[in-house]
């Protein structure tokens, strides 16, 4: 009797534990997608590009909170660092093709790690050939 009662206890007690985790992984997945459904709403709004690089720093925000932390996460602070300075130069009316450059390379060895997921890297891309169609039309960019 005592056997059964602690396999029957023991049971219930993975029951709810399965039930509970099922219950939390929709929630941090619904926050995910919605994070991505904002971010491609975000580009169907008229006047997205003179906010691009904003949109391109909130996305490395995202990343860098989700897949990357402590000392491993240097290529994006390095990226942002390069980004700020090529806003401010772009805000005074200065553009810079070689820190353009840099932030586009730091893009793409953000990409090259595996601890992305397929979907943010997919961002990361988009955001990489964003950055890539500003570098070739930046004359009419706005």
């Amino acid at each position: 009797m005592k056997k059964h009662l602690f396999t029957s206890l023991a049971g219930s007690g993975l029951f709810f534990l399965i039930l509970a985790g099922a219950q939390a992984a929709p929630q941090q997945y619904n926050d995910q997608d919605r994070w991505h459904q904002d971010r491609d709403t975000y580009y169907h709004r008229e006047g997205w590009k003179a906010h691009v690089f904003d949109r391109v720093r909130e996305d490395l925000d995202h990343v860098q909170a989700s897949a990357f932390s402590g000392a491993e996460d240097h290529k994006i602070a390095m990226t942002k660092r390069e980004l700020g300075e090529l806003q401010g130069k772009l805000a005074s009316g200065q553009y810079d093709q070689p820190e353009l450059d840099r932030t586009i390379e730091g893009l793409r060895a953000i990409m090259a790690d595996n601890r992305l997921s397929p979907r943010d890297r997919d961002m990361l891309s988009d955001d990489l050939n964003r950055l890539r169609d500003y570098r070739e039309h930046h004359d009419g960019w706005r």
